[in-house]
């Protein structure tokens, strides 16, 4: 049976990662981090706040936090290696290469987004951009209102998809607000914009636009569910890799 821990426990994606870990014939939820109180039942599981007590009773360590959240885990998990599944979005450039460190000494999968249809999603997005090379690309994503960063870690992802396959930087290409009398849209723009409200679990828009015709993929999360899920799957696969840092494709075999 695979211990795993789960990292974040009272948030919403680690609500579920409990309730789908009790269910599970191959692995339970060993241990949980929550930083204040937890509103799921779940006897005989240990809860702690404690980051080190969290790593030595995980066989793997899943994350769903915040930033801040992510780098203090990663920091311990660097003194003591664990396998860790990471969905955590908005992590700067040094929190990105404490990750990477990390994979170093221990198997890391790390994803913007744990759904099957995203990793089938950014393949579609980039062989399009391959193939449609004139055609402008707007990239749109929906969140609910506490989502925090913006644009979506999961639309960066398509983003880069769509730039790499025409060879682009998208660092040098990507607009995410537009305001004012800025002129005609540049040849190699790819818009990334960001909508907050209500409850929405995630969408997001991937369009190719040219005169007189265009393209648009869509994919629309309903529930968190698949995140969980996603993760859970994710978790039992890189436990039996060596270190390195891997991507949902690899545990899907994409």
């Amino acid at each position: 049976m695979l211990n795993v821990g789960i990292y974040g426990g009272s948030g919403r994606v680690g609500t579920l990662l409990i309730k789908n870990l009790r269910d599970d014939p191959d692995a339970r939820p060993a241990i949980v981090h929550v930083l204040q109180g937890i509103e799921v039942d779940i006897p005989g599981v240990t809860i702690t706040n404690d980051i080190d007590t969290l790593i030595e009773k995980s066989d793997v360590i899943i994350d769903f936090t915040l930033p801040e959240g992510t780098e203090a885990l990663v920091e311990r998990l660097l003194q003591k290696p664990k396998p860790l599944v990471s969905g955590t979005t908005g992590l700067n450039g040094h929190q990105q290469n404490l990750m990477i460190e990390l994979s170093k000494v221990a198997p890391v999968l790390y994803a913007t987004n744990m759904s099957l249809g995203i990793a089938i999603l950014k393949r579609l997005v980039a062989m399009t951009s391959e193939k449609l090379r004139d055609f402008d690309i707007e990239i749109v994503e929906m969140h609910h209102r506490h989502k925090r960063d913006a644009p979506s870690g999961t639309a960066l992802t398509l983003a880069e998809y769509a730039a790499r396959a025409r060879g682009l930087d998208l660092n040098k290409v990507r607009v995410s607000g537009r305001d004012g009398n800025i002129g005609e849209r540049r040849r190699d723009e790819i818009g990334v914009f960001a909508l907050r409200g209500g409850d929405i679990v995630g969408r997001h828009t991937v369009g190719f636009y040219n005169d007189g015709e265009f393209i648009e993929l869509h994919h629309t999360a309903t529930s968190r569910d698949t995140f969980a899920k996603g993760a859970i799957r994710a978790a039992k696969w890189v436990v039996g890799q060596e270190a390195g840092l891997y991507s949902i494709d690899d545990c899907l075999g994409l």
